[in-house]
């Protein structure tokens, strides 16, 4: 049973691969960069805040884990090319790609800003493609072989429940991820390149702190599994689909919501 233990253990080690983590600096980005650096990934980072990335590398080092970064607005398609740059300067190549950097805006529809519609779909899509761009054509597509995970969200498979968030560009950005997943997923499979995303429900964080705030309670008692997703939950979902224990998963949206969209 030991030897048997050990081969399936083994589908999860990630020593020797190279990973970038965009929105690496906090939240569910850091214990996602935490989890891939545990099993032995080699890490680069990017955030937008300077002061928050070098916490996050001090924190990470503590750990043993091998870590960089360089600060980024994905939302600026030139900063996300020299962010490629800087990456795949330092770490050589990249076998693991985790599009997490994201923004969110709450607004009716009616009112909502222009400004911030167009932010969202630059941060939230535009930067995406143009790093997985980026990085599959310099990196994986030449190596034949890579995984990409795209952070979604459960707001980019319906619509608001009535009563909650009034957050249509949000919503509209992450439905536009989870079908950006399946056909990048489509055109790359071909080179060994598996594409998924996990879609988490509530986890508190700062972009749903406001949201939590007013109306936690109500979504809690609405989610089967009756919590909120905590700093763990998402760090086994992110491994598989990283790992080799995934390797033959792509394409694939996974809701990390505890039952909430199953109901």
């Amino acid at each position: 049973m030991a030897a048997v233990s050990e081969r399936v253990t083994g589908l999860f080690d990630l020593t020797g691969r190279r990973a970038i983590v965009t929105g690496g600096s906090r939240g569910l980005g850091l214990r996602i960069a935490e989890a891939l650096g545990d099993l032995g990934a080699q890490l680069f980072l990017g955030a937008r805040k300077p002061d928050e990335l070098e916490r996050a590398i001090d924190a990470l080092r503590e750990r043993g884990v091998q870590a960089d970064a360089a600060s980024v607005d994905m939302g600026d398609a030139q900063a996300v090319r020299s962010f490629a740059d800087r990456a795949l300067e330092r770490l050589g190549h990249c076998d693991i790609l985790v599009n997490n950097a994201g923004a969110s805006w709450a607004a009716p529809a009616e009112d909502h800003p222009l400004e911030a519609w167009q932010k969202l779909v630059n941060v939230n899509m535009t930067g995406v493609f143009i790093l997985c761009q980026e990085i599959g054509r310099r990196s994986m597509i030449p190596r034949r072989d890579g995984r990409i995970l795209n952070i979604a969200s459960v707001a980019g498979l319906r619509g608001n429940p009535l009563g909650t968030n009034h957050t249509l560009a949000y919503n509209t950005t992450k439905g536009g991820l989870v079908n950006f997943t399946r056909a990048l997923a489509g055109e790359w499979g071909r080179y060994g390149i598996n594409v998924n995303a996990i879609a988490p429900g509530f986890f508190p964080s700062k972009m749903s702190r406001g949201a939590l705030d007013s109306i936690g309670e109500q979504i809690r008692v609405a989610t089967p599994l009756q919590r909120l997703g905590d700093d763990r939950d998402m760090q086994g979902a992110a491994v598989l689909f990283c790992s080799d224990a995934g390797r033959h998963i792509t394409g694939q949206i996974l809701a990390v919501d505890g039952g909430v969209t199953a109901v």
